[in-house]
């Protein structure tokens, strides 16, 4: 694999991406946007992740788009071109979200723009409680639907949060976000990845193929009408009840010991 143009590595099932680029609170390039996509779909293939954070190095999360590397350059290209991008920015959005595994979002500082979305795009967020989450687009000149940003935040927070902080584009903090359902945790700015590694290890340890197909199933309701995703979890829980995982699950509770899940 080629040198990537952010941390990456893997311990005991549990993958962590660190955004690496401190000194411009984690923007994001044309590169790092392409090969974050890329990474998150190879991880939906392996067999070796079965959790994954994401975090940025320094005092921020992510900044969104580089000023310079992708907003002052992107005035240069024509329409295509741009479509071109704004598809990729999109793909990484959607490769988060069809990933089966667990992602957290370590957010040990600022999410604005696109670091939000892709805060947003994740299954769980724990928040330094001194950070902030920015959906700023608006405040930009921009559409504050971007990246998936209007389909998924309505979902997470209801529709009139989202309505408030994809118009007006003002800065969240960490005890509203939580308040609203966005942040899972909200803990000192030191413990942020410490606390994403416990829930990443709880989540790596269990049953993998529940948590996937309880995230498939997740996704893949949001657009069915209600007797549609009844029979749909019907298919699924009876698949899991044929599982080894379930069977371990079992025999472990009969024999008076702790389960050992393999992900089958």
């Amino acid at each position: 694999m080629a040198q990537l143009p952010f941390g990456y590595e893997i311990e005991d099932g549990v993958a962590t991406i660190t955004l690496d680029r401190p000194d411009k609170l984690n923007a994001l390039t044309f590169e790092v946007y392409r090969r974050l996509a890329d990474m998150f779909y190879r991880m939906r293939f392996s067999d070796e992740v079965r959790a994954c954070i994401i975090t940025g190095s320094g005092k921020g999360f992510c900044g969104g788009g580089d000023v310079q590397d992708i907003i002052a350059a992107l005035f240069e290209r024509d329409t295509k071109e741009v479509i071109a991008f704004t598809r990729m920015t999109g793909e990484l959005i959607e490769n988060i979200r069809r990933m089966d595994r667990p992602v957290i979002a370590a957010l040990n500082g600022t999410a604005a723009g696109a670091g939000a979305v892709i805060a947003l795009a994740c299954d769980l967020r724990v928040m330094a409680d001194t950070a902030k989450i920015h959906f700023l687009f608006s405040k930009v000149g921009l559409t504050g639907a971007d990246m998936g940003a209007a389909w998924l935040l309505p979902r997470v927070v209801g529709l009139g949060r989202a309505s408030e902080w994809l118009l007006l584009g003002d800065g969240i903090d960490a005890r509203t976000a939580h308040q609203a359902g966005l942040v899972t945790k909200v803990v000192a700015p030191d413990k942020v990845l410490e606390e994403a590694q416990m829930i990443a290890r709880r989540l790596a340890d269990g049953p993998t193929l529940a948590h996937s197909m309880t995230k498939r199933l997740l996704n893949g309701e949001m657009s069915m009408d209600f007797s549609s995703a009844i029979e749909s979890e019907a298919v699924a829980q009876a698949l899991l009840l044929r599982a080894r995982d379930h069977r371990e699950f079992y025999d472990a509770w009969a024999q008076g010991r702790a389960p050992k899940f393999e992900g089958r």
